[in-house]
């Protein structure tokens, strides 16, 4: 069974950084890829940044290019976010995401906010 955990949200101050981690369960990280999305309050879900299943390629946002490395541990099938340079419009829920052949899964997410 598929299965992705999110963890590693919480409160951090601007300019702060938090290392979000996706757990992944019922596939290997060299078959599907996986990206971060985050959804604002009232905003739509937007992608932030993915990684390759193939080649361990990336792929990042414009708004996060420079501050966040998406990167993952083949051993613990895991991929993280790390997010530096931190601002207040990071403030999001979290998700991970996979396409698989059986079709597409989600974590339940983490909560980021950014605030003084």
């Amino acid at each position: 069974q598929v299965q992705l955990v999110e963890s590693g949200g919480g409160l951090v101050q601007p300019g702060g950084s938090l290392r979000l981690s996706c757990a992944a369960s019922g596939f290997t990280l060299d078959e599907f890829a996986i990206g971060w999305f985050r959804q604002a309050p009232g905003k739509e879900r937007e992608g932030v940044s993915c990684i390759r299943s193939s080649d361990g390629s990336t792929y990042y946002a414009d708004s996060v290019k420079g501050r966040f490395t998406i990167s993952r541990d083949n051993a613990k099938n895991t991929v993280y976010l790390q997010m530096n340079s931190l601002k207040p419009e990071d403030t999001a829920v979290y998700y991970c995401n996979t396409q698989t052949s059986w079709g597409p899964y989600w974590g339940q997410g983490t909560r980021v906010t950014v605030s003084s």
